[in-house]
């Protein structure tokens, strides 16, 4: 496949809104762990495009609070998908990247749809997992809590509490199932506080509150850059865009800036 050469006119518009920045937002979708090879939901749920499971329901009925409820062991059918996927996956240039832009401005903020915990793996600090991180464990029916930093530890799926022996389930947001009010504030309150440019990187941006910062940028006049080969929600809101996957853009980008700053 041909891909489309990366702007320079639009690398140069970027270099001058870093040069001009203090606060950045990066937006991160399921095209940001593509090159890890890992699915995300919705990597998932494209392998179900249009097809039902070989249960057959959806994928987003199997993957949804209330089936887990009703039929937990169904529902970790597909969850181990992921955890099979995470098991020898790792951050990539694109995580390395970011968390390096993070060293060079006042605050550097990421809201990521994906549950790898790539970006905190590569060095971000500032990290809004929104959909949770698939290496906390907890157990619905008592206080039990777990961080599993190497999914091959888990022998068992699905995996039992070891204080009540009931399953347990990864600290993710399910289909139908609310936002963590606690990461949702702490999103809220850094947009009330104001970013000078926000990034939105291998997203469809379907989902309001991903499309919503960069909506409302776009009406107050902020600025904004979207990486994705596809025309998604956002793209006609946007100040630049790049038609190109993410990790050619970005080390195109970064290492002109550091050209730049170097003295």
């Amino acid at each position: 496949m041909i891909q489309t050469p990366i702007d320079p006119t639009n690398v140069k518009k970027v270099l001058s809104f870093l040069a001009e920045s203090r606060r950045i937002l990066f937006i991160t979708g399921a095209g940001v762990s593509a090159d890890s090879g890992l699915p995300t939901y919705r990597g998932i749920s494209g392998l179900y495009s249009n097809k039902s499971t070989e249960d057959g329901i959806s994928i987003e009925q199997a993957l949804s609070g209330e089936m887990f409820q009703r039929n937990p062991v169904l529902t970790w059918k597909y969850l181990a998908q992921i955890v099979q996927a995470c098991r020898n996956a790792t951050f990539n240039r694109i995580h390395q990247i970011i968390a390096q832009i993070e060293q060079y401005f006042e605050q550097v903020w990421i809201l990521t749809q994906n549950i790898d915990g790539f970006h905190r793996a590569a060095g971000s600090t500032r990290v809004i997992d929104i959909h949770g991180d698939i290496h906390t464990f907890f157990c619905p029916h008592c206080d039990y809590r777990a961080q599993v930093n190497d999914l091959s530890h888990i022998q068992e799926l699905p995996p039992k509490c070891p204080q009540c022996n009931k399953i347990i389930r990864p600290n993710v947001v399910l289909f139908g199932e609310m936002l963590p009010a606690d990461k949702a504030y702490i999103l809220h309150r850094e947009l009330r506080t104001g970013f000078d440019l926000i990034f939105t990187i291998g997203t469809s941006s379907i989902f309001p509150y991903i499309a919503a910062p960069i909506i409302e940028a776009s009406k107050n006049g902020n600025r904004t850059v979207e990486i994705n080969p596809e025309w998604t929600e956002v793209s006609a809101y946007v100040t630049v865009k790049f038609n190109n996957p993410a990790a050619g853009v970005l080390e195109t980008i970064w290492s002109e800036y550091l050209k730049q700053s170097v003295p």
